[in-house]
């Protein structure tokens, strides 16, 4: 860490000249480069296959910056131009800027999408978009989702007692559903009941068979005629990373004898007209449109059968799972889909369509709860580089040897004689003689002077091997282990576990580039750490052309300027599922529009933690710390530790931080 502190120091410095400068970078030096990383081959990776996976979304403008525009507007923005002037009004990275234009064109491509296959099968109903409100909770984006999707009669759909008392007294058009799905109580069932008595629209999702006894007994005792829907428990799996949340050891959902059963209880209780939707749920991000025909032809014979024993039944909700191309893969992989969104809702419409014409039923109206799909494009964390170590040496004269050891000696033979003909041989010898340096180090039979030679020796000749792989166009065992030892990490002021957490818990690829100099070539092969003190806090797995790749070509790092990353198409789940590790809290906020003549439009801002904040999450009261503080500090005055000036500047200094942003100040 005290690399990135001397940097920051260094960049401090020359703040002040940088923000005069016109923002050009200069070409580095590409030849010394070639030599220092061995002819590295780049793969055509300077553009960052930003086409596959941007949707049209995000592009490369003609100087070189990452430029952000919706299907619907002629003029792009330009992201890099966004950043420097937030950073100009004291917002600091790391920010994430939510995209309200590509919030609202989400929506309405989801929607049309839906539309389009309605006309296309003549379907007899229609379609209703459902937002989960777990993916993305904070209350700006529901509003927006709530005011674009108001014409498409857009419903929330709630998953807990919290979530559902969020939502209660938002603006919300009458006709709009309110689902309540997730574990419930009688407390949870009686605010869902009591919803209707203030022009809501709420559906009860029996998920667990014990709920339905409870809302016959709660709506008794309100006096209110409740709507309730089942949710099945789907014998057919999804894929992908969530491939447990369909099939028979599911969490959620009614078995088939289970559906029975609260069937003969509606019957019983004369309560069948209750009944007006059925729901499944696949799983979240979906990468095969083959699951999700076999969970759609399941799921409608379903709808069909009820349908005969309740006229009522009306909305079929077939839940989440809608996928985003986070890889531009256009594949199986788990952060791809081999679908489109039109082809999705082709399919959706089409198998339930013909399905209820052969059973001579009426078409349900069909609802969807894409989360993932309406806000993961919205948002973009943007990072600052602030340091950056390598593994790697440039060939250099590496002078006298400290002493005649074997194991020096054969070292620099080894370097004076490499040649293309023997350096696979030589890459062999030299993983042999590392070990044995490392072995006579911790034994005593070299000395430390003796220890650093032969790792600087060690490598300069990897990095001169690697250069010989590659030159060689190997991709081996052996270029695949180097390449990794070789990797520059570039440290980045952010946390993994705050801003990233589905990256650090279940592998998830997310696309990274930086903002800008993306006219010059990157010629750095890098991975991104991050400033929390933990080795896990950082990000090695990129998505690739077909693979995920082990690093990210990078520009050469200038201390003296500013270096921008942006991480894309984090609107969903990351912001809920962050968490303090080493207490960094949520970042700065920020939402955006493009206006008519390109510039943006700054609707909101939302200030990220302060340190006194996160610190009362976890019970540290600040007043109570300031008091313990003026104690210590009145013991050490008495012992001679600290002068009356020394003493008025560290209790300055602690509250200044305590009101301060939980990350770097750069």
């Amino acid at each position: 860490m005290s690399l990135c502190i001397a940097s920051l120091n260094q960049r401090k410095e020359a703040k002040p000249q940088r923000e005069k400068e016109s923002g050009k970078v200069a070409t580095p030096n590409l030849d010394c480069k070639l030599i220092f990383l061995g002819f590295i081959q780049m793969q055509n990776q300077h553009d960052y296959r930003i086409k596959q996976w941007g949707k049209g979304y995000f592009a490369i403008n003609s100087v070189g910056n990452i430029s952000i525009k919706t299907k619907s507007q002629l003029i792009e923005g330009d992201l890099y131009k966004l950043t420097r002037s937030l950073v100009e009004r004291g917002i600091e990275p790391p920010i994430l800027i939510r995209f309200n234009d590509i919030l609202k064109d989400r929506i309405h491509t989801v929607h049309k999408a839906f539309q389009d296959a309605i006309k296309q099968f003549n379907y007899r109903n229609s379609y209703r978009m459902a937002y989960p409100i777990k993916v993305n909770p904070q209350s700006h984006v529901v509003e927006i989702i709530q005011h674009t999707g108001k014409e498409y009669l857009i419903g929330l759909e709630v998953g807990s007692k919290p979530e559902l008392i969020a939502v209660l007294a938002l603006e919300q058009n009458h006709e709009s559903l309110l689902l309540c799905n997730g574990y419930k109580d009688r407390e949870y069932i009686l605010l869902a009941l009591m919803s209707t008595k203030l022009g809501r629209s709420a559906i009860i999702i029996i998920e667990q068979a014990y709920e339905l006894e409870l809302v016959l007994s709660v709506a008794k005792e309100l006096n209110i005629e409740a709507q309730i829907g089942f949710r099945m428990k789907l014998s057919n799996k999804g894929t992908g990373r969530w491939l447990s949340s369909g099939g028979d050891c599911s969490k959620f959902g009614l078995f088939a004898h289970e559906i029975v059963e609260a069937l003969e209880v509606l019957h019983k209780s004369e309560k069948t007209h209750w009944l007006k939707l059925l729901h499944f749920h696949l799983g979240s991000q979906i990468t095969t449109i083959e699951s999700i025909k076999k969970a759609l032809n399941e799921g409608t014979r379903m709808y069909i059968e009820l349908s005969k024993s309740c006229p009522s039944l009306c909305y079929f909700d077939v839940g989440g799972g809608l996928a985003v191309d986070y890889d531009g893969t256009s594949s199986t992989s788990d952060s791809s889909m081999n679908y489109t969104v039109e082809e999705y809702a082709r399919d959706v419409v089409s198998v339930i369509g013909e399905a209820c014409l052969l059973a001579g039923i009426e078409d349900p109206v069909i609802i969807s709860e894409s989360g993932r799909a309406i806000v993961s494009h919205h948002s973009v964390l943007v990072v600052e580089v602030i340091d950056v170590t390598s593994n790697a040496l440039k060939p250099e004269k590496i002078g006298n040897t400290p002493s005649q050891h074997p194991t020096l000696l054969e070292l620099v033979s080894l370097n004076e004689n490499l040649s293309l003909e023997n350096f696979r041989e030589t890459f062999n010898d030299v993983i042999e003689l590392k070990e044995n340096f490392f072995e006579e180090f911790i034994y005593g039979g070299i000395g430390l002077n003796e220890r650093a030679f032969a790792e600087k020796i060690y490598r300069i000749l990897i990095t001169k091997i690697h250069a010989f792989f590659v030159q060689m166009h190997e991709t081996l065992e052996e270029t695949d282990y180097l390449t990794k030892i070789l990797r520059d990490t570039y440290f980045c002021n952010f946390s993994v576990f705050q801003s990233l957490p589905d990256s650090w818990a279940i592998g998830q690829l997310f696309p990274v580039m930086p903002l800008h100099r993306l006219n010059e070539e990157p010629t750095h092969q890098a991975i991104l750490a991050d400033i929390s003190c933990d080795s896990d806090g950082k990000i090695d797995c990129f998505p690739g052309k077909k693979n995920p790749e082990s690093y990210i070509m990078l520009h050469e790092y200038d201390v003296t300027k500013p270096y921008y990353l942006g991480i894309f198409l984090v609107g969903a789940y990351q912001e809920i599922l962050g968490g303090l590790h080493n207490l960094f809290g949520d970042t700065n906020v920020v939402h955006v529009e493009l206006e008519k003549n390109g510039e943006w439009k700054i609707l909101r801002q939302i200030e990220g933690d302060k340190i006194e904040e996160v610190l009362s999450y976890v019970q540290y009261s600040p007043e109570k710390l300031m008091e313990l503080l003026q104690d210590l500090i009145e013991s050490s005055l008495k012992s001679g530790l600290l002068t009356p000036h020394e003493s008025a500047l560290i209790k300055k200094k602690i509250q200044q931080a305590l009101e301060s942003y939980t990350y770097l100040i750069v």
